[in-house]
């Protein structure tokens, strides 16, 4: 590959890091038609790499991407033969996004447009969060579906269904009024967490990684639709949930690439801003008075970011907080969670009677629930189970670092059987 090649094939993959769900969310609030925006931005990439490694990588490759993607769209409509009024109507909006695209620097953030789009009542909820996953944040079908336990052809089918909704309904693309709020923004709120899970499940940050700076694509929704509701608490709850997480990233691998559990983190290593932005961003939230799922999660990691001063975990209040948490919304990490928790705080047995009661349908496949089970079955003094336990949880992650250390903690306790 000569240098040009080398040099156009990272800027194409730099553009599509950093502005994929933007471009997307434009072209597709202006057609009414994800799908085709989809199809119409990924053969502008096509082009891109064509072209740019003989004629340079442009200034603008955002406004060069767009200018391409709102011609092959313009093309599509007139194959479809719509009417000559749609097309005249796509023109005039790709002229606007050109000239938006080529003045504004950075491009135009309407990803928090789709988001809502993708949250509309006629759009079927199990598709409502991987919808807003693919298009907003590109995250890949198959990777979606491994996290909704799903096959890839399924979730294929969901989201193309989903797509062709949007454009045969003629769902408009807009942020919704504060009445339609409580409607759909929990979806929204679930969308912009299971994005930021996905990237920060991802403990060995690579350039190979797809999940790659996903997390910080989710800060900066979350970011975003704080601004744009400053008196939501769930939407501070969860930019303050996220921060908090976001903070211990430095800590989460030793120098020699190693996975570190949270409690024996070196706390010098975590984001003081960060921790004090989200702090910040919580006690906005509780002067709002209207609690909520994302509020306590948040106040759980406040907690554990709280060993940096104190030394200690307060597991009695972290587990309070769990108690609080599966009462709002009783989904199987809360309910993990509260497992451990009641452990750690001295009741082992009532922790595992808890995990014990949790669907074998929903935690067969999930790592979360393995983890603890290793964990709690070697506060048991049963460590034959345990070992099992964490090397079931180490089949479930692609992650070669928490891999590792699943299958060093299952050594382990299996040693001391």
């Amino acid at each position: 590959m000569s240098e040009a090649e080398t040099a156009a094939r990272a800027a194409v993959e730099d553009t599509a890091r950093n502005s994929y769900g933007r471009l997307i969310a434009y072209l597709a609030s202006r057609s009414g038609d994800v799908a085709g925006a989809e199809d119409a931005l990924s053969e502008a990439f096509v082009a891109a790499l064509e072209r740019w490694p003989d004629g340079g990588v442009p200034d603008k490759p955002e406004a060069w991407l767009l200018r391409v993607a709102r011609n092959r769209l313009i093309d599509a409509a007139r194959h479809r033969q719509v009417r000559r009024r749609s097309a005249e109507h796509l023109q005039l909006a790709a002229e606007e996004a050109q000239t938006v695209a080529a003045e504004h620097d950075p491009f135009p953030d309407e990803r928090l447009k789709l988001l809502f789009v993708c949250a509309h009542p006629a759009i079927d909820p199990a598709a409502r969060t991987p919808l807003m996953l693919q298009t907003v944040l590109g995250i890949d079908a198959a990777h979606i579906a491994s996290a909704f336990l799903v096959s890839p052809a399924a979730m294929s089918q969901r989201l193309v269904r989903a797509k062709a909704k949007i454009r045969d309904a003629g769902i408009p693309f807009r942020v919704p009024e504060p009445p339609e709020w409580d409607e759909r923004l929990s979806d929204v709120l679930d969308a912009i967490y299971a994005g930021y899970s996905a990237g920060w499940e991802t403990v060995t940050d690579t350039a190979e990684s797809t999940l790659s700076g996903l997390a910080a694509e989710a800060i900066a929704i979350g970011r975003t639709l704080v601004q744009l509701m400053p008196e939501e608490p769930e939407a501070l709850g969860l930019l303050a949930l996220m921060l908090h997480c976001e903070a211990r990233r430095e800590a989460r691998t030793s120098a020699d690439g190693a996975f570190v559990p949270l409690d024996q983190q070196d706390t010098a290593l975590w984001s003081t801003p960060m921790i004090e932005e989200a702090e910040t961003l919580l006690l906005a939230a509780a002067a709002l008075g209207r609690m909520g799922r994302y509020q306590l999660e948040a106040a759980i990691q406040s907690i554990h970011a709280h060993r940096a001063v104190a030394g200690t975990i307060d597991w009695k209040e972290i587990a309070l907080l769990y108690e609080g948490l599966v009462q709002l919304a009783p989904r199987i990490g809360a309910l993990t969670g509260r497992a451990v928790a009641l452990a750690q705080a001295g009741k082992v047995e009532e922790g595992w009677a808890a995990l014990e009661t949790l669907p074998e349908d929903l935690v067969s496949s999930y790592k979360p629930y393995w983890s603890a089970r290793g964990h709690l079955l070697y506060l048991l003094s049963r460590g034959k189970e345990a070992a099992q336990a964490f090397t079931r949880a180490a089949s479930l992650t692609d992650d070669a670092a928490l891999r590792a250390y699943l299958l060093r903690r299952a050594e382990e306790v299996g040693a001391g059987s």
